[in-house]
């Protein structure tokens, strides 16, 4: 139980920093750039893992969903969060990021039959409540500066959504560590692609010693280690206490974000995060043990 509880601080660490990698990035690379890069770095390591404990051939998969996956999951949200740092704070960005199972939930129940009892309705109304002060549209400059920025970033969070909900339907006889491999290549082909016909990518960037050392920390670290730690975690535990992680991601990026870029950590920072973290608990289903065996059971049958 140790072992699980230092993995869960260890991956909040690694995952916190993903968002002050992508914010230093973005000031010397391009936005596709920094999304090839990092699943490419994170790709390896994956393919890395698989090699050393993969079990699952690759003749027989779903590879339209896996290029869909790639695309919803890696490519496009990562694009996006680098994208919106460019206009935020990479401490907004992480808060705002931790909306992502409300949007879940959201686009579970309109798009995949999943149903949402009364709590979770009331987790959600509070996660937006919490959204709303997160955006703080009465700030100074905000809308010149800051709105693009923050709707870019719930975006992204709305791709995780949809993946998470896709993935959950049409990838779940898909080993993790095969779906995290494949679908980080995916991405890195997409990324280059659209690097390619903007033509801003520059290979030399990459050797520059501050950017490959972001590069490591946010594609191996982040991108790969982080995914391969959080499959341990459920192995290991359970899918419950894995997530727990959601909970503090956004606090450790607070951290990073006002000790190495002094990002200045507001009130309604804190306030809004507090109100996003309560209405993502309280819109979390509670499903009973005996009830996750029977589902389990049919889907062997089926």
């Amino acid at each position: 139980m140790k072992r699980l509880y230092v993995g869960l601080f260890t991956l909040s660490l690694i995952w916190g920093t993903s968002f002050l990698f992508i914010k230093v990035l973005v000031s010397s690379m391009s936005v596709w750039e920094v999304v090839f890069w990092r699943c490419t770095f994170g790709a390896v390591v994956l393919w890395g893992i698989y090699a050393f404990e993969g079990k699952q051939t690759l003749s027989k998969l779903p590879w339209g969903s896996l290029l869909l996956v790639g695309l919803t999951n890696n490519a496009l949200p990562w694009g996006l969060i680098a994208l919106s740092e460019t206009s935020i704070t990479s401490s907004l960005a992480s808060v705002l990021n931790a909306t992502t199972p409300l949007w879940a939930g959201l686009i579970g129940l309109l798009f995949f039959g999943v149903r949402i009892r009364g709590r979770q309705w009331f987790g959600i109304a509070i996660g937006f409540i919490g959204i709303m002060v997160l955006v703080d549209p009465g700030e100074v400059g905000f809308v010149r500066n800051g709105l693009a920025g923050t709707l870019t970033m719930i975006v992204a969070a709305i791709c995780y959504g949809f993946s998470s909900q896709y993935i959950k339907k049409n990838l779940n006889d898909v080993s993790a560590v095969t779906v995290a491999a494949i679908t980080l290549t995916f991405s890195a082909m997409y990324a280059f692609i659209f690097t390619s016909i903007s033509g801003t990518m520059n290979w030399s960037l990459v050797t520059t010693p501050s950017i490959f050392g972001s590069l490591i920390g946010l594609g191996a670290f982040g991108s790969g280690l982080g995914i391969y730690i959080f499959y341990y975690l459920i192995q290991k535990g359970s899918a419950e206490f894995a997530t727990m992680v959601t909970y503090l991601v956004p606090v450790t990026a607070l951290l990073w974000g006002s000790i190495f870029l002094e990002e200045r950590i507001k009130v309604s920072m804190v306030v809004g995060l507090a109100f996003v973290l309560m209405g993502v608990y309280l819109a979390q289903e509670k499903r009973k043990k005996q009830r996750g065996k029977h589902h389990e059971q049919q889907t062997r049958v089926s």
